[in-house]
């Protein structure tokens, strides 16, 4: 069983009968749905809502019957990946490009779980790039305010096209070396106009399931 499967498995014990769950999205996410999947089919009773097109599919596929947010007052619990978490278990996300959904979801949630492999942990966030999804609408002087809080912005594609969201939208990846201040940053970002959401999850993580020297390890805040 490699990392991902034993963190993605071990998140599904923490879902009970009867919860609305927040599904994940990527590649770790997948190993909690397909683990959810095999409990719903042994009777466990939940409800869910996805974080992308590509989860919705691998839901219904287990057999998770999916809800809209207009069809419940809450989300008990959220599980999903990580692309990078520090020590205090801030998180960017968004390398699958669903950054704006997974944010609403796990911020609804009234826990939120995240689940990362060994390689994902850092004492500063940054060595991966933030991701920032943004409107297609001057997509161009966007990015540019973007650059001057010190990054390089680059256009995701897909293939030689721009990668579309599943909103609509562009993502900038955002290399800022190391971020110091992450909810700091979280705020100058949000405040460009043009700029939807970004992958900075600030202070949302509840627990992360994770691998050290080899054992699961969790961890709380």
């Amino acid at each position: 069983m490699n990392e991902k499967q034993m963190v993605g498995e071990k998140a599904a014990e923490y879902i009970k009968d009867g919860m609305v769950v927040g599904l994940g999205t990527g590649s770790t996410a997948y190993y909690t749905i397909k683990k959810l999947g095999e409990l719903v089919r042994n009777g466990l009773n939940i409800t869910g809502i996805p974080t992308s097109e590509q989860t919705a599919k691998l839901a219904v596929e287990q057999g998770i019957t999916l809800v809209d947010f207009k069809d419940v007052k809450q989300i008990d619990v959220a599980i999903d990946g990580a692309d990078e978490f520090d020590t205090n278990l801030n998180l960017i996300k968004g390398g699958g490009g669903a950054l704006l959904r997974e944010k609403i979801i796990g911020n609804a949630a009234s826990t939120f779980i995240v689940i990362a492999d060994s390689s994902k942990g850092a004492e500063k966030l940054g060595a991966f790039p933030l991701p920032v999804e943004i409107v297609k609408f001057g997509s161009e002087m966007t990015s540019r305010k973007i650059a001057e809080l010190g990054c390089e912005p680059i256009l995701r594609l897909n293939g030689n096209r721009p990668f579309i969201t599943d909103n609509g939208n562009y993502i900038l990846d955002c290399d800022f070396k190391q971020i110091d201040s992450p909810d700091e940053l979280e705020l100058q970002l949000n405040m460009i106009p043009g700029v939807v959401e970004n992958g900075l999850f600030v202070n949302m993580a509840k627990r992360l399931i994770t691998i050290e020297n080899g054992e699961l390890v969790e961890k709380t805040r």
